[in-house]
């Protein structure tokens, strides 16, 4: 009979052995939470921060991390965010001062925080914010494990100890959707022993001028690194920029809050007149190029990816400065003389420092239910915006009861990274959105959470063209949402009716 495990009083546990007589082990230490937050990044920092704001639960963080920031910590130096830091990060505590960039590729909108930044906002939170408040604790460098049911442990990657976690009432997972980034995994493709191929983590470190760069990846980092080496002298002639495929991206100028919060709003009748108007995915893009929302970097080749980059017109202009751009497909192996592709290949002089860009970022996930007994995944449920995604999540959990209402308001936004998808992600977000909108308490605080992207919208409501704009996203609501489910089927809940347990709050 195999070995088993059974806990004693005061944590002291016993293994029994086949002979059947026991022994006595060192007692483990044992914890015990409301909630169990695995993963401190920006999905679990923004959960904990809004479900302490909205309760009096106590929660125990974990990470394997030395502190928190999650993917921040090994993203390549000259990462910036994507989106304005007004509205990242976590509901209490502001990111950034509200500027609006004067220069650079940013100039004229809100800034973006740098890597550096962020970590250290999060540590901030943590110290002045999460852990102040009596109900987070924080076990840094620690891997989490399930034995069994509510049978949670932490094992400290410093000192190999076991601690016994439990759960009362459930384990949040927030690395789900975790992005893939290059610095922690290896090529997907042969390198040959005579050739460099670094992450884009590294072009900081590069420490004399090689034969020529090749970007190899078509995604928002691929198009960092390219504009970063063109921001810092690198000829356009001297890169080699490898996409298997074109990307929609969103222009940032369109998703700003506060005083520029006019173009958000005018984004949201745009995206809306687009989905009651379109026929499959890519005419909705095709219709939101046209509205100016969407772009491309060569108006020959349409794209066929979508993961909801945002990117400025003055990136998109230098970008379209590099003309040697390779579209055979996957590169297969890359050798010194040239690259092989599943289409072909090329020729390249010897002496090239190859970038591979090629980690997806946003995964595509398999759909999975966000709450369930004793668990919540952590899931997109606004599309791009990860923090507000959690933080929505956190006060759901905290203002209601019932398991399936909460389901049915949480419909996850599932990037699948093409473009044909984008009328059912469009779906699952509006109708979603339309059912939280019915529960005043959810209503309110997603009125005024700095998360929000329409962040100042409420203050600027006498503003004429914010006005406008809303009037136009009224028009085009029911329409969007009956042409969304004669494409692609009704989301959620098949009558659109809210599930029998009543809204009250």
């Amino acid at each position: 009979m195999a070995d088993f495990m059974q806990y004693a009083p005061f944590g002291a546990y016993y293994r029994f052995p086949r002979s059947g007589r026991p022994t006595e082990y060192p007692p483990m230490e044992q914890l015990e939470t409301d909630y169990l937050v695995v993963g401190a990044g920006a999905s679990g920092m923004a959960f904990a921060d809004a479900l302490i704001e909205h309760s009096d639960a106590d929660v125990i963080m974990v990470d394997r991390r030395h502190r928190p920031g999650g993917h921040w910590h090994d993203a390549y130096p000259f990462v910036r965010l994507h989106q304005p830091a007004a509205a990242y990060g976590v509901s209490s505590t502001m990111l950034g001062a509200h500027r609006i960039d004067e220069s650079g590729v940013n100039a004229g909108m809100y800034e973006l925080s740098s890597a550096a930044e962020i970590c250290s906002y999060y540590a901030d939170v943590m110290n002045r914010v999460l852990l102040p408040s009596g109900q987070v604790r924080f076990l840094a460098m620690s891997e989490y494990h399930q034995e069994g049911p509510n049978d949670h442990r932490l094992v400290s990657l410093l000192t190999g100890e076991e601690t016994r976690i439990v759960v009362h009432r459930r384990v949040v997972d927030a690395t789900y959707i975790e992005p893939e980034i290059p610095a922690t995994r290896s090529p997907r493709f042969q390198v040959d022993d005579d050739v460099t191929v670094i992450p884009p983590n590294d072009l900081v470190k590069v420490g004399s001028k090689p034969a020529g760069f090749t970007v190899v990846g078509a995604g928002k980092t691929a198009m960092d690194s390219c504009t970063w080496l063109l921001e810092n002298g690198v000829d356009a002639d001297s890169i080699t920029w490898v996409r298997s495929r074109d990307v929609w991206s969103i222009d940032r100028e369109w998703t700003q809050p506060l005083d520029l919060v006019h173009h958000r709003a005018k984004f949201n009748a745009a995206w809306m007149q687009a989905a009651a108007e379109a026929t499959s995915g890519m005419d909705m893009a095709l219709r939101l190029e046209k509205a100016g929302v969407f772009l491309r970097l060569d108006q020959g080749v349409p794209p066929t990816a979508f993961r909801g980059a945002t990117i400025s017109r003055a990136e998109v202009e230098g970008l379209r400065k590099i003309g040697n751009v390779v579209r055979l497909g996957r590169v297969r192996r890359v050798h010194a003389d040239g690259m092989e592709f599943t289409n072909g290949g090329v020729s390249q002089p010897r002496g090239q420092v190859y970038v591979d860009c090629t980690a997806t970022g946003l995964r595509t996930l398999e759909p999975h239910s966000v709450f369930e007994p004793g668990r919540i995944t952590l899931q997109y449920v606004t599309p791009g915006f990860a923090c507000w995604s959690a933080a929505t999540l956190a006060v759901v959990e905290s203002l209601l009861d019932d398991d399936e209402l909460k389901e049915h308001m949480s419909l996850p936004v599932v990037y699948t990274g093409h473009v044909d998808d984008l009328l059912a992600f469009t779906s699952a977000h509006v109708t979603s959105a339309q059912r939280r909108s019915a529960h005043p308490g959810i209503r309110a605080w997603s009125g005024h959470t700095r998360l929000n992207p329409a962040l100042g919208l409420r203050e600027r409501l006498k503003d004429p063209r914010v006005l406008a704009a809303l009037d136009e996203a009224k028009k085009w609501l029911a329409p969007a949402l009956r042409n969304l489910e004669e494409r692609v089927g009704p989301a959620g809940c098949t009558t659109g009716q809210m599930p029998t347990a009543a809204v009250t709050n």
